[in-house]
């Protein structure tokens, strides 16, 4: 049974969101600039003190929704059995995160498209980035045994899951209509990330088509010079 403060927190909860998702939308379709907090406060219902109580700005307000997805990779990660390898925990977060039915990925790519269009808030995004990504990096930390401070694995780990993350999303972004699933083409990015990120396949390092006239690894300075004697070149 849920007690009448964890009911409170979870009424508070609701109605910093649904104050954050109005400051998305109210950008999304009028321009950053053009939203104001009384506007935001009628989109989501509530009154305009209640949105200052809340938020100190509109700013804030959206941003609420980058950190809150931030945020949740914390909590999953931290709820996840300890003996689970860590990649595995991982993919079963993203995979269920962009799989979840009562996920709006429009939202958050609205909210990320708002960001990178205002220099302020793109500056603020950035000191967000910073806390946020060093408490996932030590949570990943903790679950192998290293040090966020002094070794590369857990900072290099959440990195890349971060960017794989991204990368996938982005593709579906440009194409939602296409063959490929935000879920597959996470998995596609968990699955390379993991193999070391093979060449795809058909293509090889090196494989750039050499000049006319020059052999497959040659180069114009390893030939030797017509003009070049042969007592020179046994020098």
């Amino acid at each position: 049974m849920t007690s009448p403060t964890g009911l409170r927190d979870l009424k508070k909860a609701a109605t910093r969101d649904a104050l954050g998702l109005a400051a998305v939308r109210l950008g999304k379709q009028h321009g950053f600039d053009a939203v104001t907090a009384d506007a935001i406060a009628h989109e989501a219902g509530v009154s305009t003190r209640t949105f200052h109580n809340y938020f100190s700005n509109k700013e804030e307000a959206v941003l609420h929704h980058i950190e809150v997805s931030a945020l949740e990779w914390f909590e999953l990660l931290r709820a996840r059995p300890s003996t689970e390898p860590i990649w595995d925990s991982l993919r079963h977060i993203a995979i269920n995160l962009v799989a979840d039915p009562g996920r709006d990925l429009d939202d958050t790519f609205a909210a990320a498209r708002l960001i990178e269009a205002n220099p302020a808030l793109m500056a603020r995004r950035l000191e967000m980035h910073h806390s946020l990504t060093r408490k996932l990096g030590e949570a990943i930390a903790e679950r192998t045994g290293t040090d966020i401070d002094t070794d590369l694995y857990p900072n290099l780990l959440q990195m890349a899951v971060g960017g794989a993350v991204t990368a996938a999303l982005n593709i579906w972004m440009n194409d939602p209509a296409g063959g490929s699933t935000p879920r597959a083409l996470i998995e596609d990015a968990f699955d390379q990330l993991r193999a070391g990120l093979p060449e795809p396949k058909g293509h090889s390092a090196g494989s750039t088509p050499e000049p006319e006239g020059h052999s497959a690894g040659s180069t114009p300075e390893s030939e030797p010079h017509p003009h070049t004697s042969e007592h020179n070149r046994g020098a």
